[in-house]
């Protein structure tokens, strides 16, 4: 291929800008070889004439095609050339976001500057066990490349990160260690992880500080490596730092901080556990603002400071040790703060005594402070002679001082870092690791010092390495593939490493030079020059003679030789450091200990704080030791470089290189500039330079004849060897055999020639185009024509046929015109006659008529004025008479008034006479003598009618007598007369038991009248509190006004937010189930672990049969036991310990609601102690006792006692005559030989019996009421004669001398007294409970007044929040509210499911009782007859007789459980009943229920419940078995419900059915145990079955040819990452996937689990197809293209085609594909008008707005005539979407599981039709 057939016209080139560094333009010409110059069109239409080279011959880079733009591999490009790449990763970075890019084994990571969702456990979980190359690029795929060569070659890996300060190298290498300990996390409970994690913000604090380019910049180099165990568990770790920037602890730059912890520790100088420390703001200290502004936008320093503090405790320092580091911390801040003066004559310095800041250092530090003073001063210089001390100058001092501080954190530095190591230390065996290097990049700045050059320096000897490696890798790719090797020339740095490190390098002569006595850094730059101006690495500036240049392998750099020598000698004075020695803090005095420096360094130099010190004295060293301290920093620094070299030689690299896109920190902003200054640095280029010097493009044979076979002829592909095919295109198309070669599985291109095919191709397409387009045009104008020529014949007879018809239609017209004409003046001629005859006739009427009307009108007005006449003479006449009367009445009246004056004058003077006033005297003296008559009268008659009464009382007394001694003689002669005296004794009774039942009435109605009122006022507090209810509607109606319009849907939704509740709170609780039985598992392990270890001989059980039988016993033992209430319920928990029942959330349940209730009872003993006190105070204050009130409570007492008495005998009694009546009748029915009897007979005693206590009843009243009487008549003549008088002055008997019959009369009194009482006792009984209810509704309305007066507030606090946060907490005040009703109801259920218990054990004791009696008779009948019978029963043993029950000895449980569960194989019950196991099951409950053994039950349901635990783990992995036990672990339950006796499980019971109930136990919470265990079986069956279908899904789903031919035009490959991948095709289709569904559906139907779990099992594992496949889509950008949605689409209908074949549609896993459908549409899409981004929002409805711009963003054309989706048109998706709340989770979590639920599902069968198989083995099971 030519030169000219290249660079044709229209090619696309790339040239040098200034600006973008490259710059794209188009070839408006062919270039000719000869041309000076081509004719190039830049991007914005400008021609250009670009010279070219003739003698170099340097053309322009080619730019590759579009199709290849935007490659996941920098090596899959074409054209590999630094433009190329830096276009790639511009596009890549800033349309599609992507930060990360492939280079061949390098990850480019470009730093965004903004936190992207990215990096969560999902996205973890998504690239866990995946190949390298078949995911999208990102530092868990490099990390998990690094897991799985451990994993496999057992070889030691190493992730070495680098880049410039700022470019993400510390972020990056975090996230490789959260990958780390996600993945690999620690088998045991020391969380090591979680310790390697925490290291992180500690190193951060004390090593990390703000600078120009980055706020978070490690100023120091680190490795971890992170130790795996042989399980590849994380069992430990060491770290290993390099090259402290100690300089940083005193000087920082503008704009620059200090480390991070000394802002931390002054932003938490105001907690009191650090007031000691004297620190204020940072402002105020020298060492912490010189950089200026001392704080970091977004970054709060006491938040940090925290995080640290609780790193430090998570890695075991003491409290003590902490608060010693922050004393050194501050110590050092202080000591920068301390004023030095400089004395007059300038050699010599002083520090006040006084000095605060001198005073906390020595204070925090524990030294003496003039020893401090004196030698920050002084220094000693030792002579051979003497020893003498000597002053230095003042900047002597501030060195010092510095050195001093500098020195003083480096050891604090290695401290921390020693320490964090031991904390991660581990005393297992290390199988193996993985190294992460956080290592600084290639650095070169305005002034570049010694920190810059041993940077450099390590980053040379990373660069060889890295090149080696990459050039290792080439090699072994050609040598696996058998393409002929030739060596390939690489640029090697091995000459600037020798000028550097080798003998009399640049380190070497620095270290002769620090020994030299007065050594300066201008001699040691002079003896550079000298030695090392030859070599081509090194270089002298012009315009220095202190600075020189070296040459590296990214650039030059200059470096400023002042301060080399200082910094490599680390000088600190050894008075200072014996100070601190004798420090009196332990801490301090172990940081400058000997030994502690002389260590070798070897074993130290890891660690930059190890750095030994040079301690400058004159008199030579004698003591071997002090030869360390002759050791440079740079020394130590090439002496740690080389064994972390070895480190990492001896490992598997992985590199990371890091690079920062702008200096100004700004998101997604790229500067060309400092982007290819830093790939040159990184040594991506040089890996672009050695690929492109080979054969950089790779393509599989059967994607090369996908993607090329367009160009293939006919005849080639008859030949079925693809293969073959490939050769032979190659061969014809390109002719220059040096361009390609044909390896083992690959076809080997050289760079371009990718390129060139693809031309080939395109151009192929489009001479196909033009051929198609013109047979498309031809044919689409011949159809044209046709249509045009069919078109005009057609109106041509159209119009024809028209005109015919016009003129028929014009015809007929005419003649109808005529018809119309004769008809229409046919008409009018009538319409005027017959308008003349109307007009006369109505003439003639009105003219007749008006004639009569006036006559009948005057004869009218005659009749009304004779009326008139009348009436007004008649007025006038009655108008006469009144006048008359008038003046008569009037003059009358005068006549009158006059007589009367006169007569009122004559009394006048009459009155005041003395005559008139002694008349008046005289009637009122009458007056008073009558009324004294008249009471002398009525006392008399009253006096007359008392002594007859007396009399008649006699009279009547003495009748009495006769009465009773007639009545004795009457009663001796006949005893007929009694009835009389009884009667009339009733009738007197009787009359005051009217008048005690009148007086109760009125009592009744106050009652009633009281009962009203409070009715009314409880309907009024009703009545109100629905105004309440009805205000809070309104307030809430006007909260959803003022509310949005998506509050107002939320609320609209509610129904359905409680269902989702619903549904996560039944998740959480199915996750606890799962959490538990991992917790069981792994406690079992532990256990087995441990046995294993002790291997102690003894005895030996099962653990995990032991166990859960422990956990499992939880639920019975409480459950069977006759609990009866809570209390019980808690001596139950003391007593199977806490421990145990902690697992039984009934227990926990019960618990809480106790203390509930214990709450409230104090309460009310509270209120009812604090009731007493006020009667009581009450009763004090009104101290006036009553006889009355005490012979009434003496008299109730006597009555209570009596009748308690009575009711104990007759409670005996009633026992006695029921068990004689019992004896009777089984004597009776033992007698009686006929069957019908019996029954009569039973029923004849029952109403016996009945009859017999009513009248007992009767008797006991009445004999109660007579002793009560005799009692308190007792009492009160025993009471005292005071109170006798009292009855005969109430009583007031006429003849009291008589003393018997006034005792009989009082006892009768009494008796009618008694009565009263009594019925005055039950009134004040009903008042009592009156007043207590009115309390208790008092109560209520107060709590009711309490909860709205919360509501009010709450309503309060809910308008001042957002319309989002009113439905949250709204939602969470319905779900406490929920949850106490639901709680409450519980409680109520189980009250009365306990007293429900106890009557049916008390009705079951009875009725037991009885069954024996009937078993006994039965039993004699049977032994009366057996002789008769006995051939009759051996034969009459029918299946009919089977009673659904099977018993069993309680020594074969075992048996039992071991053939039905242990070693049953579900194959052995094929063609049997479904669940079988299940049924047998229960008839055993059945008969241990029969026969009341509630151990019998226990054991069997905890022996079948452990039993079946011990089955699923030993069948972990086998979904037939799990199945299998799924299906009869559900209908146990169903069993168990079905037959329980709740009328809500036997509604589809038969009445065979329902005499299978269990009678005597109630196994609610086995139930509650076995629905527990359904869950975890059926979490087994998910995650079975997703472990089986996860492998296939991607393969299936995405990358199988579903549809033929669309393959075809798959996009470019790129560069396989084959060093994970496994050798073999595992490569399925959905075929394969459909075939093992069928499998489980058909499993699980025929072991007869329930449709609607199997429904629910689809759907999880529809959901997990969906989850697994879209995030897959999301994270590959190979498969983001048209075709693949055609792909999905297709193998989605696949997938609902076989739901709707199985009848599984309504499962809702449709429902659950719906993200991956909308997926697939929007990859078919349109995608580039605004209509289309429209479409796309409103299509995407179950897809987040991260979810649709990533797959935007990864869609990749399928072709070259396909365009890319423009960044425009992601911003208008993005503008469209932003009003979405969507969560910010870009993947889906494939492991989530919808909660399950069992709907109850009866069985049809009957107990005694199922038949037991042989092969079970169960012949000791008897049939009952």
């Amino acid at each position: 291929m030519s030169v000219g057939e290249l660079y044709s016209q229209y090619t696309r080139v790339w040239i040098p800008d200034p600006d973008e560094v490259w710059r794209s333009a188009e070839l408006t010409k062919d270039y000719k070889e000869g041309d000076k110059s081509l004719q190039l069109r830049l991007e914005d239409d400008t021609i250009v004439q670009y010279p070219i080279d003739v003698q170099g011959n340097q053309l322009p880079f080619l730019r590759n095609p579009d199709i290849l733009v935007g490659e996941n591999d920098l090596t899959a490009l074409s054209y590999l050339h630094e433009p190329a790449v830096l276009h790639n990763l511009k596009v890549r970075f800033l349309e599609s976001n992507h930060i990360y890019t492939y280079c061949g084994i390098v990850l480019v990571a470009i730093n965004p500057y903004e936190q992207l969702p990215i990096y969560g456990q999902d996205v973890i979980y998504a690239y866990s066990g995946q190949n390298m190359g078949d995911m999208d690029p990102h530092i868990f795929a490099v990390a998990e490349e690094a897991y799985k060569q451990m994993a496999r070659d057992e070889k030691n890996q190493s992730i070495i990160v680098s880049g410039e300060s700022g470019a993400g190298k510390t972020v990056s290498a975090k996230y490789a260690m959260r990958y780390f300990a996600t993945v690999g996390g620690s088998a045991s409970d020391t969380n090591i992880e979680e310790k390697v994690l925490a290291s992180s913000p500690i190193m951060e604090a004390i090593g990390n500080a703000k600078t120009t380019r980055n706020d978070n910049s490690s100023r120091f180099g680190k490795y971890i490596q992170i130790g795996f165990d042989k399980r590849y568990h994380i069992i430990g770790a060491n770290m290993r730092t390099y090259l402290l920037e100690k300089s940083r602890v005193v000087f920082q730059a503008d704009d620059e901080r200090n480390y991070h912890i000394f802002y931390q520790l002054c932003a938490a100088a105001s907690l009191p556990e650090f007031k000691e420390l004297a620190l204020t703001c940072a402002e105020d200290f020298f060492y912490a603002s010189q950089g200026g502004d001392t704080s970091i936008e977004g970054v709060d320093d006491a938040e940090d400071f925290e995080k640290t503090r609780q790193a430090f405790t998570l890695l075991g320092v003491r409290e003590s040790h902490q608060i010693s580091i922050f004393k050194i911390i501050a110590s050092i801040l202080h000591l920068g703060n301390v004023e030095i003066q400089s004395e007059r004559d300038g050699d010599s310095c002083s520090i006040s005594p006084e000095d605060e800041h001198l005073n906390n250092f020595c204070r925090l530090l524990g030294v003496e402070h003039s020893q401090m003073e004196h030698w920050l001063c002084h220094r000693k210089l030792v002579t051979t002679s003497e020893t003498y001390v000597k002053t230095m100058s003042l900047q002597q001092v501030v060195n010092a001082r510095n050195a001093l501080a500098k020195h003083i954190y480096a050891q604090l530095f290695g401290w921390i870092v020693e320490h964090i190591n031991k904390a991660l230390h581990t005393s297992l065996k290390q199988h193996s690791f993985i190294g992460v290097l956080d290592i600084y990049g290639f650095e070169t700045f305005e002034v570049n010092s010694f920190e810059q050059f041993c940077i450099n320096y390590a980053n040379e000897k990373l660069q060889q390495q890295f090149n080696s490696h990459v050039f290792k890798l080439e090699q072994e790719e050609y040598m696996k593939e058998q393409i002929p090797w030739t060596l390939i020339d690489f640029y090697d740095n091995q000459p600037c490493i020798d000028l550097i490190e080798a003998k009399l390098g640049i380190l070497d002569l620095l270290d002769e030079e620090c020994k030299v006595p007065k050594g300066t850094d201008q001699n040691w730059a002079q003896k550079l020059y000298d030695r090392h101006s030859g070599s081509q690495h090194f270089q002298k500036p012009r315009m220095s003679n202190t600075a020189f240049i070296v040459v590296h392998f990214a650039d030059k750099v200059e470096y400023l030789s002042d301060g080399f020598l200082e910094k490599n000698r680390d000088t600190v004075y050894e008075e200072q450091i014996n100070i601190l020695k004798a420090s009196k803090f332990p801490l301090v005095a172990d940081l400058f200990h000997d030994d502690k420096d002389s260590v070798p360094a070897s074993t130290t130099s890891g660690k930059s704080s190890s750095s030994k010190i040079n301690i400058r004295s004159s008199r030579p060293p004698l003591k071997a030791p002090n030869k360390e301290h002759k050791k440079t920093v740079g020394h130590q620094f090439r002496t740690s470089l080389h064994l972390l070299m070895e480190t990492l030689n001896a490992t598997t690299p992985h590199y990371v290189r890091c690079v920062k896109p702008n200096d100004k920190k700004l998101p997604f902003h790229f500067d060309p500039k400092r982007a290819v200054q830093q790939l040159r640095a990184c040594g991506v280029l040089e890996t672009i330079r050695i690929s492109a010097a080979g054969y950089p493009s790779r393509w599989a044979y059967h994607d090369f004849f996908n993607r090329y076979r367009v160009l293939v002829k006919k005849r080639e592909l008859a030949n079925t060897d693809k293969k073959a095919i490939c050769k032979s295109v190659l061969e014809s198309l390109i002719k220059d055999p040096d361009k390609f070669q044909f390896g083992r599985t690959k076809i080997f291109f050289r760079a371009g020639q990718v390129a060139y095919l693809e031309k080939l191709r395109a151009d192929k397409f489009r001479a196909a185009t033009i051929m198609i387009q013109k047979t498309v045009r031809g044919w689409l104008q011949r159809v044209k024509y046709r249509r045009l020529k069919w078109a005009t014949l057609t109106l041509q007879r159209y119009c024809r046929g028209y005109l015919a018809r016009r003129l028929a239609e014009h015809l007929r017209r005419t003649h109808a015109a005529v018809v119309f004409q004769k008809q229409y003046r046919m008409r009018r001629a009538l319409l005027a006659y017959q308008r003349l005859r109307r007009a006369a006739l109505v003439i003639q009427a009105f003219v007749r008529g008006t004639f009569v009307r006036r006559i009948y009108h005057q004869v009218l007005r005659e009749h009304k004025a004779t009326i008139i006449q009348k009436h007004v003479r008649g007025w006038m006449a009655r108008r006469r008479f009144q006048q008359l009367r008038g003046a008569a009445i009037v003059i009358q009246c005068a006549f009158r008034r006059l007589k009367a004056k006169r007569e009122l004058k004559a009394l006048k003077i009459e009155a005041r006479s003395a005559e008139h006033l002694k008349r008046l005297n005289v009637g009122m003296e009458n007056k008073v003598v009558q009324l004294q008559r008249k009471i002398d009268d009525q006392n008399k008659e009253f006096k007359t009618l008392s002594e007859q009464l007396s009399a008649v009382t006699s009279t009547y007394t003495m009748e009495v007598e006769k009465l009773k001694k007639e009545l004795g003689h009457y009663q001796q002669s006949q005893g007929e007369d009694g009835s009389l005296r009884l009667q009339e004794e009733v009738e007197t009774l009787r009359t005051e038991l009217e008048r005690a039942h009148s007086e109760r009435k009125i009592l009744e109605d106050a009652h009633t009248r009281e009962n009203d009122e409070l009715r009314q006022r409880v309907a009024d507090l009703e009545q109100e509190n629905a105004l309440l209810k009805e205000e809070k509607e309104q307030l809430n109606n006007q909260i959803l006004c003022q509310s949005k319009d998506e509050f107002a849907q939320n609320s609209v939704k509610e129904n359905l937010l409680m269902k989702k509740e619903l549904e996560e709170e039944r998740s959480r609780y199915q996750n606890l189930v799962k959490e538990y039985s991992r917790l069981e598992q792994r406690y079992d392990n532990l256990r087995d672990e441990m046995t294993i270890i002790k291997q102690t001989p003894g005895h030996r059980r099962n653990p995990s049969n032991q166990s859960s039988l422990e956990s499992d016993s939880n639920y019975p033992s409480i459950s069977t036991s006759e609990v009866g209430d809570t209390e019980d319920a808690l001596q139950q928990v003391e007593e199977i310990g806490l421990e145990k029942a902690a697992m039984d959330m009934t227990v926990f349940l019960k618990l809480q609601k106790r203390v509930r209730e214990l709450e409230q009872e104090r309460k009310k003993m509270q209120t009812q102690l604090e009731k007493r006190e006020q009667q009581d105070s009450k009763k004090v204050q009104v101290d006036q006792p009553k006889n009355d009130i005490d012979v009434d409570q003496d008299a109730d007492l006597a009555y209570n006692s009596l009748k308690r008495q009575e009711l104990e005998s007759e409670n005996k009694k009633l026992k006695n005559e029921l068990n004689e009546l019992r004896k009777a009748m089984a004597d009776q029915a033992t007698q009686s030989d006929s069957t019908h009897s019996s029954p009569d007979s039973y029923s004849l005693l029952l109403n016996q019996l009945k009859l017999a206590n009513e009248e007992l009843e009767v008797r006991k009243e009445e004999v109660l009421i007579l002793r009560t009487q005799i009692v308190s008549a007792d009492q009160r003549r025993l009471a005292g004669k005071s109170t006798e008088p009292n009855i005969n002055a109430r009583t007031s008997w006429p003849n009291s001398e008589k003393h018997v019959d006034q005792e009989d009369a009082i006892e009768a009194y009494h008796g009618v007294c008694q009565t009263n009482r009594l019925l005055e006792a039950q009134l004040q009984a009903q008042s009592r409970e009156h007043e207590e209810e009115v309390e208790h509704l008092k109560a209520q309305v107060e709590a009711l007044k309490e909860e709205m007066d919360k509501q009010q507030q709450a309503f309060c606090q809910t308008l001042l929040l957002s319309p989002e946060a009113q439905v949250e907490f709204g939602v969470q005040q319905e779900i406490t509210r929920l949850t106490n009703e639901n709680l409450d109801l519980k409680e109520l259920v189980e009250k009365l499911e306990k007293n429900e218990k106890k009557l049916k054990k008390q009705l079951k004791i009875y009725m037991k009782k009885v069954q024996d009696l009937e078993a006994a008779q039965a039993l004699a009948q049977s032994e009366r007859k057996r002789h008769e019978l006995n051939r009759q029963v051996t034969v009459q043993r029918k299946e009919k007789d089977f009673q659904g029950m099977l018993e069993y000895h309680k020594e074969d449980e075992a048996l039992l459980i071991r053939n039905l569960v242990t070693d049953l194989k579900p194959q052995m019950l094929a063609g049997t009943v479904p669940c079988l196991p299940a049924y047998i099951l229960y008839m055993c409950i059945r008969h241990a229920d029969y026969i009341n053994d509630d151990v019998k039950v226990h054991s069997l349901l905890t022996s079948t419940i452990n039993g079946i635990k011990k089955v699923l783990k030993k069948h972990n992995e086998n979904f037939e078995m799990t199945s299998f036990w799924l299906s009869n672990t559900c209908r146990l339950l169903h069993c168990l419900k079905q037959y329980s006796g709740d009328e809500g499980f036997m509604t589809q019971n038969t009445t065979k059915q329902n005499e299978h109930c269990l009678k005597n136990f109630d196994l609610t919470e086995y139930r509650q145990v076995l629905s527990d265990l359904s869950i975890q079986i059926y979490q087994q069956l998910i995650k079975i079955a997703e472990g089986v279908l996860q492998p296939m899904i991607v393969s299936a789903m995405l990358e199988n040819e579903s549809i033929q031919g669309l393959s075809g035009v798959k996009p470019t490959g790129y560069r396989k990452r084959t060093s994970s991948m496994a050798d073999g095709d595992n490569s399925y289709c959905l075929e394969a996937v459909i075939r093992q569904m069928n499998s489980f559906h058909t499993v699980m139907c025929d072991q007869g689990l329930d449709p609607e779990i199997i429904l629910q099992v689809f759907k999880q594992l529809f959901y997990m197809i969906n989850a697994v496949t879209l995030n897959n889509l999301l994270l590959r950008k190979d498969v983001c293209s048209w075709s693949t949605g055609m792909q999905l689409r297709y193998n989605i209908s696949q997938l609902e085609e076989w739901l709707r074949g199985r009848n599984l549609h309504q499962s809702g896993a449709v429902q659950t594909m719906e993200p991956l459908i909308q997926a697939a549409q929007l990859l078919q899409l349109k995608k580039k008008t605004p209509e289309d981004a429209e479409a796309i929002c409103s299509l995407c409805t179950s897809l987040s707005t991260q979810q649709i711009v990533k797959i935007l963003n990864l869609y990749t054309p399928l072709n070259e005539f396909e365009e890319r989706v423009t960044v425009g048109f992601i911003r208008t998706i993005q503008a469209q979407l932003q009003e979405r709340n969507d969560p910010q989770q870009l993947l889906l979590d494939f492991k989530h599981m919808f909660p399950v639920l069992f709907p109850f599902n009866p069985s049809s069968l009957t107990m005694d039709s199922i038949h037991i198989p042989a092969c079970l083995n169960l012949e000791f099971l008897n049939e009952v």
